[in-house]
């Protein structure tokens, strides 16, 4: 079953979706699900909105630092829409199971990391080099 699932993972997801509706209709005979693979998947469900969210903010922050860095610059306003924007759909998807695992500090660091060197030939002017924000505050809107 590991073949099927290293070659296709599509085709093995709707097997497995058969699978599981044999054994929950009772049906006697049918094959051993992939449980190690299903329960793997069951897991990068979740994960993988962690992730997104992540991302988002990461976004977010980076969108952000740039406005701070550069402020004169003509692309002031649309950095600063786009990085409401997808703190807005951060916070529409965000649960609060996920709190745990949003490390908003680690976040700002990757996005201060991929900072560019010069925008316009200008480099940045100074923006701060530990996370100014809280998970809190980018879950009420106050950055």
């Amino acid at each position: 079953m590991g073949d099927l699932y290293d070659a296709d993972v599509l085709e093995w997801s709707d097997y497995q979706a058969r699978l599981l509706r044999q054994h929950v209709a009772g049906e006697a005979g049918y094959e051993t699900p992939d449980w190690v693979n299903i329960i793997e998947q069951i897991e990068s469900v979740g994960q993988s909105q962690v992730d997104a969210i992540a991302s988002w903010w990461c976004q977010a922050l980076l969108y952000d630092l740039k406005a701070e860095a550069w402020p004169l610059l003509r692309d002031v306003p649309t950095w600063r829409g786009k990085a409401r924007g997808v703190r807005a759909l951060a916070r529409r998807k965000y649960r609060p199971s996920m709190r745990q695992r949003i490390n908003v500090s680690g976040l700002y660091a990757e996005a201060l990391s991929t900072l560019p060197d010069t925008i316009e030939g200008q480099p940045p002017l100074p923006v701060p080099t530990t996370c100014p924000v809280t998970l809190d505050e980018l879950l009420g809107g106050e950055f």
